[in-house]
């Protein structure tokens, strides 16, 4: 058996909230229910999100509410703030996460908070879960923490700054966010070893953008620095509304051949993903989805991990 590495499919969430068209709710909970049965263990599958800034996200509750039947998958949703929060418990999400951008200015374009307002929200989420009866994971993304389209350059200590103040909030985990996909390798390595020394293994995430098409390579220097989980989206999904710029995520079925192809393993099978890409297309028709793996095909070399 490889070592395990956790993949979550933010394709839902964070692949949708761009789309001009709106895919429609059955065959959205239809598309997350073939990413459970490839084995995607945790799928981020909208956002408590005024339906006026985002509408792609107004059936959140819904979607929830299916996908909860799904059995062996956590089911995420994004949440801005502490009514999202409680949103998101009320349907019933295993767990949230809390966006939290390091750059200022993308921070009150995003949430029309400064960063560490948002770390006090964070905080009352925190408080709030924690006094209910059913546990709910908490998860922070310190977004922009390899740059950002509005400020430029994001100094490593304002990541640690920021992700120190989540993990005194009590966060369960921090996650890193290459929101607009400017990050390199040797910036991954260095921003990892320096958030880590501050926090520990409460960071323990990457979220992860291809706009330059470094997107994998930072994975692989994630792999290398212990990180052990990733966000992708299939088909390379992806981008932020409140982020010029920004574009896809890293791309689900890559992240999964490269993995596997090392020796890790993730649990997810290649073909039941392709059908997965199948749904997805049939939902968003005119969209391009993106994927080496899916343009050449699986080669006869490949063998999972498991």
């Amino acid at each position: 058996m490889g070592e395990p590495v956790r993949i979550c499919e933010v394709g839902p969430r964070d692949g949708l909230q761009m789309q001009k068209a709106i895919m429609p709710t059955a065959v959205k909970i239809e598309w997350i229910a073939a990413l459970a049965r490839a084995g995607l263990p945790e799928i981020e599958v909208g956002s408590f999100v005024p339906p006026k800034l985002i509408p792609q996200m107004a059936d959140t509750r819904e979607v929830v509410a299916a996908s909860r039947t799904l059995e062996g998958v956590s089911i995420v949703a994004l949440v801005p703030n502490l009514k999202g929060a409680q949103r998101a418990y009320e349907s019933g999400a295993d767990a949230i996460n809390v966006p939290v951008s390091v750059s200022e200015a993308h921070s009150r374009a995003n949430t029309n908070k400064g960063s560490l307002e948002q770390v006090a929200e964070v905080r009352a989420i925190v408080d709030w879960v924690r006094a209910q009866e059913r546990p709910m994971k908490i998860d922070a993304g310190c977004a922009t923490a390899f740059g950002c389209s509005i400020e430029g350059a994001v100094p490593i200590d304002r990541v640690v700054t920021v992700a120190s103040a989540l993990a005194e909030a009590g966060v369960d985990g921090i996650v890193l966010a290459d929101t607009v996909g400017y990050g390199n390798p040797a910036q991954v390595r260095a921003v990892v070893r320096a958030v880590r020394g501050a926090v520990g293994g409460v960071l323990d995430r990457l979220h992860l953008h291809d706009t330059m098409g470094l997107g994998i390579a930072n994975a692989l220097t994630g792999v290398e620095e212990g990180i052990r989980c990733f966000d992708s989206a299939l088909g390379g999904l992806g981008g932020c509304p409140f982020a010029p710029g920004a574009s896809g995520n890293i791309v689900t079925e890559d992240l999964v051949f490269m993995l596997e192809s090392m020796g890790f393993e993730t649990g997810i099978d290649l073909d039941l993903l392709f059908a997965a890409r199948e749904i997805l297309q049939r939902g968003l028709p005119e969209t391009a989805l993106l994927g080496n793996v899916a343009k050449a095909g699986i080669p006869k070399t490949y063998h999972r991990a498991a």
